[in-house]
Protein backbone atom coordinates (compact mmCIF):
# COMPACT_ATOMS: atom_id res chain seq x y z
CA UNK A 1 0.00 0.00 0.00
CA UNK A 2 1.58 3.24 -0.95
CA UNK A 3 1.02 6.87 0.83
CA UNK A 4 -1.48 8.02 -1.42
CA UNK A 5 -3.71 5.25 -0.71
CA UNK A 6 -2.95 5.41 3.49
CA UNK A 7 -3.49 8.76 3.96
CA UNK A 8 -7.00 8.66 1.69
CA UNK A 9 -7.86 5.48 3.91
CA UNK A 10 -7.06 7.75 6.73
CA UNK A 11 -9.25 10.71 5.41
CA UNK A 12 -10.96 12.77 8.31
CA UNK A 13 -13.06 15.80 8.55
CA UNK A 14 -10.84 18.72 10.43
CA UNK A 15 -12.70 21.46 11.41
CA UNK A 16 -10.13 23.06 14.26
CA UNK A 17 -7.19 24.12 12.98
CA UNK A 18 -3.81 25.69 14.26
CA UNK A 19 -2.60 29.20 13.87
CA UNK A 20 0.54 28.22 11.48
CA UNK A 21 -0.39 29.75 8.19
CA UNK A 22 -0.20 27.84 4.86
CA UNK A 23 2.34 29.16 2.59
CA UNK A 24 2.01 30.71 -0.35
CA UNK A 25 4.02 28.37 -2.25
CA UNK A 26 1.35 25.70 -1.05
CA UNK A 27 -1.72 27.50 -2.01
CA UNK A 28 -0.20 27.57 -5.65
CA UNK A 29 0.86 24.16 -5.74
CA UNK A 30 -2.97 23.00 -4.72
CA UNK A 31 -4.47 25.48 -7.41
CA UNK A 32 -2.18 24.18 -10.26
CA UNK A 33 -3.66 20.67 -9.22
CA UNK A 34 -6.72 21.93 -9.16
CA UNK A 35 -6.14 22.90 -13.04
CA UNK A 36 -4.42 19.26 -13.76
CA UNK A 37 -7.88 18.02 -13.16
CA UNK A 38 -9.68 15.67 -15.51
CA UNK A 39 -12.59 17.53 -17.00
CA UNK A 40 -15.35 16.59 -19.39
CA UNK A 41 -14.76 17.21 -22.93
CA UNK A 42 -11.41 18.77 -21.55
CA UNK A 43 -13.95 21.61 -21.06
CA UNK A 44 -12.41 22.71 -18.07
CA UNK A 45 -15.83 24.09 -16.72
CA UNK A 46 -14.89 24.81 -12.92
CA UNK A 47 -13.12 27.91 -11.16
CA UNK A 48 -11.99 28.67 -7.75
CA UNK A 49 -12.24 31.68 -5.32
CA UNK A 50 -9.93 31.55 -2.23
CA UNK A 51 -11.59 33.52 -0.09
CA UNK A 52 -9.54 35.81 2.13
CA UNK A 53 -11.70 39.07 3.14
CA UNK A 54 -12.63 38.81 6.57
CA UNK A 55 -16.19 39.91 5.50
CA UNK A 56 -16.97 37.97 3.17
CA UNK A 57 -15.92 34.86 5.48
CA UNK A 58 -18.35 36.28 7.66
CA UNK A 59 -21.46 36.45 5.32
CA UNK A 60 -20.43 32.75 4.06
CA UNK A 61 -20.15 31.84 7.39
CA UNK A 62 -24.05 32.82 8.33
CA UNK A 63 -25.29 30.75 4.80
CA UNK A 64 -23.39 27.81 6.44
CA UNK A 65 -25.09 28.30 10.02
CA UNK A 66 -21.22 27.09 11.29
CA UNK A 67 -18.98 29.74 12.97
CA UNK A 68 -15.99 28.34 12.50
CA UNK A 69 -15.83 29.50 8.65
CA UNK A 70 -14.62 32.65 9.80
CA UNK A 71 -11.49 30.70 11.21
CA UNK A 72 -10.55 29.06 8.43
CA UNK A 73 -6.74 29.56 7.46
CA UNK A 74 -7.79 29.22 3.92
CA UNK A 75 -10.93 28.46 1.95
CA UNK A 76 -11.80 27.54 -1.50
CA UNK A 77 -15.37 28.05 -2.97
CA UNK A 78 -15.61 25.75 -6.36
CA UNK A 79 -17.58 26.92 -8.86
CA UNK A 80 -19.69 25.41 -11.51
CA UNK A 81 -18.32 27.57 -14.65
CA UNK A 82 -19.68 28.14 -17.81
CA UNK A 83 -19.51 31.56 -18.15
CA UNK A 84 -15.88 31.75 -19.92
CA UNK A 85 -16.79 29.38 -22.30
CA UNK A 86 -19.71 30.86 -22.93
CA UNK A 87 -17.80 34.25 -23.32
CA UNK A 88 -15.08 32.47 -25.77
CA UNK A 89 -17.96 31.44 -28.33
CA UNK A 90 -19.89 34.87 -28.19
CA UNK A 91 -16.18 36.68 -28.78
CA UNK A 92 -16.21 34.21 -32.34
CA UNK A 93 -19.52 35.32 -33.29
CA UNK A 94 -21.37 32.56 -31.46
CA UNK A 95 -23.96 32.01 -30.08
CA UNK A 96 -24.94 28.50 -29.15
CA UNK A 97 -27.66 28.11 -26.33
CA UNK A 98 -26.51 24.52 -25.85
CA UNK A 99 -24.07 25.70 -23.72
CA UNK A 100 -26.53 26.73 -21.05
CA UNK A 101 -28.67 23.41 -21.00
CA UNK A 102 -28.80 20.84 -18.25
CA UNK A 103 -25.96 18.89 -20.00
CA UNK A 104 -23.56 21.89 -19.63
CA UNK A 105 -24.49 22.32 -16.07
CA UNK A 106 -23.64 18.54 -15.05
CA UNK A 107 -20.70 18.81 -16.49
CA UNK A 108 -19.57 21.62 -14.75
CA UNK A 109 -20.92 20.57 -11.79
CA UNK A 110 -19.02 17.22 -11.96
CA UNK A 111 -15.67 19.49 -13.18
CA UNK A 112 -15.67 21.30 -9.97
CA UNK A 113 -16.17 18.11 -7.49
CA UNK A 114 -13.58 16.17 -9.11
CA UNK A 115 -11.33 19.27 -8.90
CA UNK A 116 -12.44 19.40 -4.97
CA UNK A 117 -11.47 15.87 -4.34
CA UNK A 118 -8.34 15.62 -6.83
CA UNK A 119 -7.43 19.43 -4.28
CA UNK A 120 -8.12 17.67 -1.10
CA UNK A 121 -5.97 14.20 -1.60
CA UNK A 122 -2.99 16.58 -2.68
CA UNK A 123 -3.73 18.88 1.14
CA UNK A 124 -3.97 15.52 2.81
CA UNK A 125 -0.79 14.26 0.99
CA UNK A 126 1.29 17.14 2.59
CA UNK A 127 0.30 16.90 6.50
CA UNK A 128 -2.70 19.41 6.11
CA UNK A 129 -6.45 18.90 7.06
CA UNK A 130 -9.49 19.75 4.98
CA UNK A 131 -12.97 19.62 5.45
CA UNK A 132 -16.13 20.15 3.01
CA UNK A 133 -18.95 22.75 2.97
CA UNK A 134 -21.89 21.38 1.62
CA UNK A 135 -23.80 24.18 3.56
CA UNK A 136 -23.13 26.81 0.97
CA UNK A 137 -26.43 25.41 -0.54
CA UNK A 138 -28.44 27.04 2.70
CA UNK A 139 -28.91 30.00 0.64
CA UNK A 140 -27.21 29.48 -2.63
CA UNK A 141 -28.62 32.84 -4.39
CA UNK A 142 -26.97 34.80 -1.21
CA UNK A 143 -23.87 32.92 -2.07
CA UNK A 144 -24.20 34.06 -5.78
CA UNK A 145 -24.58 37.58 -4.22
CA UNK A 146 -21.57 37.50 -2.04
CA UNK A 147 -19.35 36.03 -4.20
CA UNK A 148 -20.09 38.34 -7.15
CA UNK A 149 -20.88 35.30 -9.56
CA UNK A 150 -21.79 35.85 -13.36
CA UNK A 151 -24.64 34.13 -15.37
CA UNK A 152 -23.73 30.50 -15.87
CA UNK A 153 -22.23 29.68 -13.21
CA UNK A 154 -23.08 28.01 -9.89
CA UNK A 155 -21.49 27.72 -6.40
CA UNK A 156 -20.83 24.02 -5.84
CA UNK A 157 -18.74 23.00 -2.72
CA UNK A 158 -16.92 24.73 -0.36
CA UNK A 159 -13.06 23.75 1.05
CA UNK A 160 -11.79 24.83 3.89
CA UNK A 161 -7.98 23.58 4.64
CA UNK A 162 -4.81 23.97 7.13
CA UNK A 163 -2.47 22.49 9.97
CA UNK A 164 -4.78 20.34 11.67
CA UNK A 165 -5.59 21.47 15.28
CA UNK A 166 -7.34 18.62 16.33
CA UNK A 167 -7.03 14.70 16.17
CA UNK A 168 -10.29 13.23 15.46
CA UNK A 169 -11.83 9.56 15.43
CA UNK A 170 -11.52 8.10 12.33
CA UNK A 171 -15.36 8.42 11.29
CA UNK A 172 -17.03 4.43 10.90
CA UNK A 173 -18.16 3.62 7.06
CA UNK A 174 -21.00 1.13 6.47
CA UNK A 175 -19.30 -2.07 4.45
CA UNK A 176 -17.93 -2.03 0.92
CA UNK A 177 -20.73 -4.37 0.12
CA UNK A 178 -23.72 -2.54 0.73
CA UNK A 179 -22.26 -0.12 -1.71
CA UNK A 180 -20.53 -1.23 -4.26
CA UNK A 181 -22.00 -3.93 -6.80
CA UNK A 182 -21.30 -6.12 -9.73
CA UNK A 183 -22.93 -5.33 -13.18
CA UNK A 184 -26.24 -4.09 -11.65
CA UNK A 185 -27.57 -2.42 -8.19
CA UNK A 186 -28.31 -4.60 -5.76
CA UNK A 187 -31.52 -4.53 -3.61
CA UNK A 188 -31.20 -6.18 -0.21
CA UNK A 189 -34.69 -7.30 1.38
CA UNK A 190 -33.95 -5.52 4.94
CA UNK A 191 -31.74 -2.37 5.00
CA UNK A 192 -31.77 -2.22 8.48
CA UNK A 193 -30.61 -5.63 9.43
CA UNK A 194 -27.80 -5.59 6.78
CA UNK A 195 -26.69 -2.45 8.42
CA UNK A 196 -26.84 -3.52 12.35
CA UNK A 197 -23.67 -4.09 12.75
CA UNK A 198 -22.30 -0.41 11.29
CA UNK A 199 -24.90 0.71 13.77
CA UNK A 200 -23.24 -0.15 16.50
CA UNK A 201 -20.12 0.62 15.92
CA UNK A 202 -21.47 4.21 15.04
CA UNK A 203 -22.20 4.28 18.64
CA UNK A 204 -19.44 3.95 19.62
CA UNK A 205 -17.78 6.94 17.76
CA UNK A 206 -17.59 10.13 19.83
CA UNK A 207 -18.09 13.19 17.43
CA UNK A 208 -16.48 16.14 18.38
CA UNK A 209 -19.27 18.92 16.28
CA UNK A 210 -21.10 17.44 18.90
CA UNK A 211 -19.31 18.11 22.13
CA UNK A 212 -17.03 15.08 22.07
CA UNK A 213 -20.29 13.09 22.36
CA UNK A 214 -20.80 9.51 21.02
CA UNK A 215 -22.87 9.34 18.24
CA UNK A 216 -26.30 7.90 17.25
CA UNK A 217 -26.56 4.93 14.89
CA UNK A 218 -26.65 5.44 11.48
CA UNK A 219 -29.96 4.83 10.80
CA UNK A 220 -31.63 6.85 13.61
CA UNK A 221 -29.75 9.66 12.38
CA UNK A 222 -30.90 8.68 8.62
CA UNK A 223 -34.50 8.72 10.11
CA UNK A 224 -34.05 12.00 11.82
CA UNK A 225 -32.44 13.82 8.77
CA UNK A 226 -35.34 12.59 6.68
CA UNK A 227 -37.70 14.96 9.08
CA UNK A 228 -35.56 17.75 8.03
CA UNK A 229 -36.35 20.57 5.80
CA UNK A 230 -34.43 23.46 3.83
CA UNK A 231 -36.78 25.15 1.50
CA UNK A 232 -33.63 27.12 0.10
CA UNK A 233 -31.94 23.53 -0.36
CA UNK A 234 -35.21 21.82 -2.00
CA UNK A 235 -35.16 24.67 -4.33
CA UNK A 236 -31.91 24.85 -5.79
CA UNK A 237 -32.76 23.90 -9.36
CA UNK A 238 -34.72 27.42 -9.40
CA UNK A 239 -31.29 28.80 -8.25
CA UNK A 240 -29.61 27.42 -10.81
CA UNK A 241 -32.61 28.09 -13.39
CA UNK A 242 -31.92 31.93 -12.05
CA UNK A 243 -28.27 32.00 -13.13
CA UNK A 244 -29.32 31.23 -16.99
CA UNK A 245 -28.88 27.15 -17.07
CA UNK A 246 -32.25 25.79 -19.88
CA UNK A 247 -32.85 23.07 -17.24
CA UNK A 248 -35.71 21.55 -20.26
CA UNK A 249 -37.78 20.05 -16.96
CA UNK A 250 -41.39 19.00 -18.65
Amino acid sequence: MNETIKNQLSHRSIRLFSDKAVPGDVVDTLLAVANRTASSSGYQQFSIIRVTDAEIKRRIALVCKQDYVNKLPEFFIFIADCYRNSRLAREQGHEDKSIYDTDRFFQAYTDACLAAQNVTNAIESLGLGAVYFGSIHNDPEEMINVLGLPEFTFPVLGLGFGYPGQDPQLKPRMGVPLKAFENQYKVFDNYLENIADYDKEMQTYYDLRDNGKRSDSFSEQIARKYLAFNKNRSLLLNAVKKQGFNLRIE
